[in-house]
């Protein structure tokens, strides 16, 4: 059946299956005469902007635009990201941005320090100003996505993620955050932040639900437009002066809306896109937000990045914005009729400048020229995008700022993690926190005390920071990639030692003496956008680890905190049972010494601070719970939204229910799971090809492979149905293999993916190394996908074949990011 129908009959089942009435659901899904994707605008209000045109403003952005020619306007509307193209590209053409995308660094190098940012910023700049022919040198302006601080810097202030700062209820706070942000993203010259995410989230299996302030559009409403005054500065104020950057609302418009999918599908009535999924909008708008990024997402079956109705119609001519639209990550190629190469429609719909990340940006370009040239793209629509830009680089004074290294704030690197930024991020961690939990009054524990800190999230900076901390994934780090931050485990035994008490880290939990108490964090390991999105919201139904070490404390009379990190709101009734006190610290990013201040009490035994936060997010009573909506007759969540409890006010919470009901489950990018495929998948292998399993962390969680040599023989991975992965490779995702060589490949070795047409790619030269080891091999999707491969229908999405003799022994396969540190398709 069509995709939207599918959708709208699993929106429908979810609501039944989570104890939503059918009026939620209705409330959420449009019927079939309502599942128009055509705004009217007449239905939206027009906003009062605080920002008003200025006529010397919009006299010069004609003047600018009277003298560039068609090539320089269509060089504007192209934004590439710095992984795929040089300097030396910019001295021919006079693009209008670049970008670092979520993988993407100076000398491809994540851990680069912040004077290299600045250093290559020049390097573009200078290449973009040269110019002999006489016309308009237009600055071109660099994005990234300083999401939770200027993340992608080594030593940012990296703040509590937006979903721990909606329990925090704090708007002024929210300003502060914003503000340090820009600040520390001006000190290495970039000028433009793709922040904040005002997503309204429904569905919490959603990989984005940590990005979002809020299932409650008055929360998010009231946080927006203080972080577009924070980074930005406040009009008629401080806008736009040194150390504030331009901000991005996004995902315009409907994002969390996608019933838990990643670049899904949304299907309400425009009645609840206004109302709900458009609150953001209206206090970021109004602060005078400069550019919005249009999402990958549908309204009722229709990208947005193409919606004219709803880019033209409601966001320009309705709303009132006059600011630019930059697209996401190639989502113009998703666009019907359209590739990342080639898009007019999404030019003509309203979006003003595309997001390029690959080879043919050159391609991009010469196509849009020849369209503009045509008439495919209206001349009076390439200008009017043009115009836009160019008001908005006026109006962040670009064109006086000159070279990246002159202006007033860049290269003051102090700022990046500096002891003022880290003291707001501190107050954000004490206001985040959520206290669901503590029995017998448990917290605040006692100064003095003997405390035992366990848990694999208490000394992992990496793992409290969550996804976008570095890298994309936020994996592949260690503390020493956070000189300015302090995990919790750090954070806790300071207080404890300041207390008089003694702390002890021991990650497995164990001891020599019986302390008084254990705290024990624990949570989410890192991830961003689609790798995050889950099938239900039970908390690692795989590895039950964490559960066992609590429950073992517990055994042995040890009062148990649990301090649980996590991206959004999940089902841990066993784990909460586990416990005495139980602390959602969501993701509390570089500074986890806050969680310290709340759970430790001073030296008078009095709390130093009490907890604040209150639940942003309904949290889950079952597993399947998916959607709750404080506004249904039948709400039944275990905590509303605004739980929270304090030391001045406790509950004692019972025994809660620990059954799980029968829900599909399963994750496609999971290909080989404990060295077996997982369900849906079959293993076949052709040749003189020997199976046996083999130990690695857990008995037979590993399958070997053993090649005869006795001529070509072949493993493969099939799927039962085919499997879409356009997105995975979009995002630059790779196949991991997890492996481990027995016997040395004598014969060139090839992985390879199948769908309409096989590619392989040598991987030879990764399984000469030592014998015995266990390593990764991580080979871009983008591989297979240049070698023909259709990624919205590939069969068999690991092949592995030899001539010759090889001994194998393989743990896992999956689609995921790729370490840190530079890729290749394969290896000779």
């Amino acid at each position: 059946m069509p995709f939207s129908r599918t959708l709208a009959l699993m929106v429908a089942a979810t609501a039944l299956s989570s104890g939503v009435s059918a009026q939620t659901a209705g409330q959420q899904a449009a019927s079939p005469a309502e599942a128009s994707a055509v705004a009217h605008p007449d239905l939206w209000p027009r906003l009062p902007l605080k920002r008003q045109r200025d006529p010397k403003v919009e006299a010069r952005v004609e003047q600018i635009l009277s003298k560039m020619s068609i090539e320089d306007k269509v060089g504007q509307l192209i934004q590439v990201d710095i992984a795929s193209i040089t300097p030396k590209d910019l001295e021919t053409y006079k693009l209008g941005s670049i970008l670092n995308g979520g993988n993407s660094a100076p000398n491809n190098d994540e851990f680069a320090p912040a004077p290299e940012w600045l250093k290559l910023f020049d390097a573009f700049y200078d290449a973009s100003a040269k110019r002999s022919d006489g016309r308009p040198q237009v600055p071109l302006i660099w994005g990234t996505d300083a999401v939770h601080g200027a993340n992608n810097i080594v030593g940012a202030t990296l703040f509590p993620h937006n979903i721990g700062l909606g329990a925090a209820r704090d708007p002024e706070l929210i300003r502060k955050i914003g503000a340090a942000t820009a600040a520390e993203t001006a000190a290495t010259g970039i000028d433009w932040s793709f922040a904040p995410t005002v997503a309204v989230v429904q569905d919490d299996r959603w990989g984005r639900t940590y990005e979002s302030y809020s299932e409650d559009p008055a929360i998010v409403e009231s946080y927006a437009g203080k972080m577009v005054e924070g980074i930005q500065g406040s009009v008629g104020g401080d806008f736009m002066k040194p150390g504030h950057v331009i901000s991005s609302i996004k995902h315009f418009l409907g994002d969390g809306g996608t019933g838990g999918r990643d670049q899904g599908d949304t299907r309400v009535s425009e009645e609840v896109l206004r109302d709900v999924h458009a609150a953001g909008y209206r206090s970021g708008l109004v602060a005078g937000a400069l550019t919005v990024m249009p999402s990958f997402s549908s309204w009722n079956g229709t990208k947005m990045t193409g919606n004219k109705s709803l880019l033209t119609g409601v966001l320009k001519d309705k709303l009132g914005f006059d600011g630019f639209t930059i697209g996401d990550w190639n989502a113009h190629g998703q666009v019907p009729g359209c590739n990342n190469e080639d898009c007019p429609a999404a030019i003509n719909a309203g979006l003003d400048m595309f997001m390029y990340s690959g080879a043919g940006w050159k391609q991009l370009y010469a196509n849009t020229l020849r369209e503009a040239k045509d008439g495919t793209i209206p001349a009076a629509r390439l200008d009017d995008a043009v115009r836009r830009i160019l008001r908005v680089k006026l109006l962040a004074g670009s064109f006086e700022a000159g070279r990246p290294s002159s202006r007033p704030v860049s290269g003051k690197f102090d700022l990046i993690g500096s002891p003022e930024h880290r003291a707001i991020a501190r107050q954000a961690v004490r206001e985040s926190m959520v206290l669901l939990k503590n029995n017998g009054s448990l917290l605040p524990l006692k100064p003095g005390a003997n405390i035992l800190v366990a848990g694999r999230g208490a000394d992992n900076i990496g793992q409290q920071a969550g996804g976008w901390s570095i890298t994309w994934q936020g994996t592949g780090v260690t503390n020493a990639n956070f000189p300015n931050g302090q995990s919790i485990w750090a954070g806790i035994d300071e207080a404890v030692r300041a207390g008089g008490g003694k702390a002890v880290l021991a990650v497995d939990g164990s001891y020599s003496a019986k302390p008084d108490a254990a705290i024990v964090v624990f949570g989410e390991t890192p991830y961003a956008e689609f790798t995050g999105d889950r099938p239900t919201l039970e908390y690692s139904p795989e590895d039950k680890s964490d559960l066992a070490l609590l429950k073992k404390l517990k055994a042995a009379g040890v009062p148990v905190v649990a301090v649980f990190l996590s991206g959004r709101p999940l089902w841990v009734n066993p784990e909460m049972n586990a416990a005495d006190a139980f602390v959602a610290a969501f993701l509390p990013g570089t500074e986890g010494g806050g969680v310290a201040d709340v759970l430790i009490a001073g030296r008078d035994g009095k709390p130093r601070h009490d907890f604040h936060g209150k639940l942003s997010f309904s949290w889950p009573k079952r597993l399947d719970q998916y959607v709750l909506n404080k506004r249904d007759a039948n709400y039944d969540p275990l905590f509303p939204i605004g739980y929270g409890l304090t030391y001045a006010q406790g509950a004692t919470v019972p025994v809660l229910s620990e059954a799980r009901p029968a829900v599909a489950a399963g994750d496609q990018n999971a290909l080989f799971v404990r060295g077996r495929v997982v369900a849906g998948a079959r293993l076949d292998v052709a040749g003189a090809v020997q199976q046996s399993r083999v130990d690695r962390a857990a008995q037979e969680d590993s399958l070997r492979f053993t090649f005869a040599g006795t001529g070509p023989a072949s493993a493969a991975i099939e799927e039962a149905k085919p499997i879409d992965i356009t997105r995975e490779s979009n995002g630059q995702l790779s196949l991991l293999v997890d492996y481990r060589v027995t016997q040395a490949p004598t014969a060139e070795v090839l992985l390879g993916m199948e769908g309409g047409k096989p590619a392989t790619v040598p991987i030879t030269g990764a399984l000469k190394g030592t014998l015995g080891e266990w390593r990764q091999l991580a080979v871009p999707l983008r591989c297979f996908a240049d070698g023909g491969v259709t990624m919205a229908s590939v069969t068999k999405p690991w092949t592995l074949a030899t001539t010759g003799k090889l001994g194998l022994d393989i743990s896992s396969i999956r689609i995921a990011s790729a370490p840190p540190g530079p890729v290749s398709c394969g290896m000779r």
